[in-house]
């Protein structure tokens, strides 16, 4: 029995080797990180079929009681019998894949193991369809919650399998004798073997995604220490001295060999190796950068020569090269290089695009600051006085503690945050955007004040779907949304509830905001929208300045208009229905 678990260990050591290595690899991280995917499916279902056909393969022949080891068996004799780690293939694919790649590889693995034979050889077919049953169960309710089952679990279902497959063994054999014996021979060497093989399989895989996890954690408070370090310099526009500045700080920060920020032409800053040749002033000499400007995509490069510069001497072999933006167009590039290029990651490719495009929403702001001075509409004016920087603090404060508990959250209320504020300059740029713009702008407001105030309220949309490229005022139901979650809950922290509508009245778009909450004193109801009505939450600028651009837009008629009790507030505009144009055109 103790020969039997040694030859177990070594067979189930390939197993466990072959996932330590593909779990290394990152297109099967990948893979496993969209495992709930169709396609993902399939790719698992080839790989586990693998394995447990190379665990027929190499089992352990066990005939008349003794252990019988070779290397690799096709066909067994008619009395003989096989262990191996078949059952540990189809445990860990139900586990990780669920019912259907378990079901899939469970009748693949136990058709081959009737090909290879032996004693009741179909028994093994009958359990592989158990096997797949049970670990696809349990693999189906993590999939449901987005999470791997632990190294415990995945024991504990490697013990229930094997358990499966010794009833099998006893309950559907031909040769009661024989399986008797069998089951006492080899139950308790399969039992430890397959359950400790799943147990580490599953740990191999839970270490590696939560490596992962910490990677993205670092990764995001390096792009919010970066931003915050930036920013100053970003919007102050994309010249010579605020490239500099930028550069070394993303240098001391970064971990790479040097930096460089150009503008269409020219080279505006180069910091680290090379900077002897790659100086400010000169025009660009790599073709990578003039590409990635063509092309408007990120490129990379590995070698001095898909770098495309000239000089002999020069010690740079790999660089990451993404392109900036401004008004929807490349204003620059930025570039990161190396001088190994064996060191680079598809992290540092991830972190070099989201460094560029939170560069890129500086260098709107920046713009959109700069044009501000030649505004003339004070409506606009006082648009942009909306984004307000103690928004913007406690957004990042709210991005920051969320990376210590949920690092995906922080990623993506970082995405919300630059989705904001592009929104917040488009609209400080334009009179008018489409409905479903407002919306995006809504959505990622409102995901950065949920985060902060958890399950304080509940927003809900009804919106006609053709209403979507009707053009409204930008942040006319962002206002209002607003105005209702400062407003409308003073003091209460549940049942707090928002309906937001938009429907068509004959020719107008009415957009319609409404609340449960306490409800505005009638002697104020007259003034909001007209004047200034101050609280202690707030002075009631944004209702007035709304209402003056409505009917500057599109007359009287689409003032705001509100009705309040002690159950709620609703607050509506109607607005004409026009089809939105892009006023670039």
């Amino acid at each position: 029995m103790l020969n039997l678990f040694m030859l177990l260990l070594e067979r189930m050591g390939l197993i466990i080797l072959l996932a330590y290595i593909l779990m290394n690899i990152p297109y099967f991280k990948n893979l496993m990180n969209r495992r709930s995917e169709s396609h993902s499916k399939i790719k698992l279902i080839i790989l586990f079929t693998f394995f447990s056909i190379l665990s027929n393969f190499t089992g352990v022949q066990i005939r008349g009681g003794e252990v019988i080891s070779g290397t690799l068996y096709q066909h067994l004799p008619p009395d003989a019998s096989m262990a191996n780690t078949r059952v540990l293939t189809i445990g860990v694919a139900g586990l990780i894949g669920g019912p259907y790649v378990a079901l899939v590889v469970g009748v693949v693995s136990g058709l081959f193991r009737v090909y290879i034979g032996g004693a009741d050889a179909y028994t093994y077919f009958i359990s592989s369809v158990f096997i797949a049953l049970l670990s696809g169960y349990f693999g189906y309710k993590a999939l449901k919650s987005n999470r791997y089952p632990t190294a415990f679990k995945g024991a504990m279902v490697g013990v229930g399998s094997e358990v499966i497959q010794m009833l099998c063994i006893l309950v559907f054999s031909h040769h009661p004798e024989l399986s008797w014996n069998l089951f006492r021979f080899i139950s308790i060497p399969m039992i430890l073997i397959n359950s400790i093989g799943t147990a580490i399989f599953m740990s191999i895989i839970l270490s590696t995604i939560r490596h992962e996890e910490e990677t993205r954690a670092i990764q995001t408070h390096d792009v919010l220490q970066l931003a915050n370090a930036t920013l100053p310099y970003f919007r102050s526009g994309l010249n010579e001295h605020s490239a500099k500045e930028a550069a070394e700080i993303i240098l001391n920060l970064m971990q790479v060999s040097a930096v460089a920020i150009t503008n269409r032409h020219d080279i505006l800053t180069h910091v680290g190796a090379g900077n002897d040749h790659h100086v400010a002033q000169k025009a660009i000499i790599t073709h990578l950068s003039k590409e990635a400007i063509h092309t408007n995509t990120l490129k990379e490069a590995y070698s001095r020569e898909e770098i495309g510069c000239n000089n002999p001497h020069c010690p740079l072999e790999a660089a990451i090269v993404v392109p900036l933006h401004l008004n929807n167009s490349v204003a620059g590039t930025l570039k990161l290089y190396f001088t190994d290029k064996t060191i680079i990651t598809t992290s540092d490719k991830q972190m070099a695009s989201g460094l560029a495009e939170i560069f890129s929403s500086q260098l709107e702001l920046g713009h959109a600051e700069m044009q501000s001075a030649l505004l003339r509409d004070a409506e606009i004016k006082s648009l942009q006085a909306q984004v307000n920087p103690h928004f913007f603090f406690n957004a990042i404060n709210t991005i920051s503690a969320m990376i210590r508990i949920n690092t995906e959250k922080a990623r993506e209320l970082l995405l919300q945050l630059s989705q904001f504020f592009r929104s917040n300059l488009q609209g400080a740029r334009d009179n008018v955007i489409t409905l479903e713009q407002e919306l995006a702008q809504v959505n990622a407001y409102i995901s950065l004040e949920q985060a902060r105030y958890p399950n304080r309220f509940t927003i809900h949309f009804d919106i006609a779907p053709q209403a979507k490229q009707t053009s409204v005022p930008p942040f006319v139901l962002q206002i209002l949304i607003e105005n209702a979650i400062k407003h409308a809950f003073t003091h209460r922290r549940k049942n707090n509830v928002i309906q937001v509508n938009a429907s068509f009245h004959a020719h107008y778009l009415r957009l319609n905001v409404t609340d449960n909450g306490h409800g505005i004193p009638p002697h104020l109801v007259q003034q909001l929208g007209k004047q200034q009505v101050t609280s202690y939450t707030g002075t009631g600028s944004a209702l007035e300045n709304l209402n003056k651009r409505l009917t500057g837009l599109f007359g009287t008629y689409s003032r705001l208009h509100f009705d309040s009790t002690d159950k709620g507030t609703s607050i509506y505009c109607d607005i004409p229905c026009l089809q939105h144009r892009n006023q670039e055109a």
